[in-house]
């Protein structure tokens, strides 16, 4: 089983195909995903992903945005919760990152 910081970056990972969809459906500012640098850490990527204001750092709302869009990605059925169903598509995702959440 993953710690529980690992399964946090593996969750923010993985919503990095997914959050421009939801960012789309809520008209808020999304980072360009299909143009992350390679050969950067995992935490650039992350900072690259989730910074929208492009200040350096991630705040508490750019990083609650990011995950809510993760959550409405795993909630297939649209009802504001996660079914076990639900919760173990979404623990694949986590483990298979090209399938992602909600596809």
């Amino acid at each position: 089983m993953l710690k529980q910081s690992n399964l946090i970056l593996a969750v923010v990972l993985v919503a990095a195909g997914a959050i421009g969809a939801s960012a789309a459906i809520a008209d808020e500012p999304v980072p360009d995903t299909g143009r992350l640098k390679t050969g950067l850490t995992s935490t650039a990527q992350l900072l690259q992903l989730m910074d929208t204001d492009k200040n350096g750092k991630v705040s508490k709302e750019e990083f609650m945005r990011f995950m809510e869009a993760e959550f409405d990605l795993a909630d297939t059925n649209k009802d504001g919760e996660l079914d076990p169903k639900e919760l173990k598509r979404f623990q694949y995702a986590l483990s298979h990152p090209s399938k992602g959440p909600g596809r």
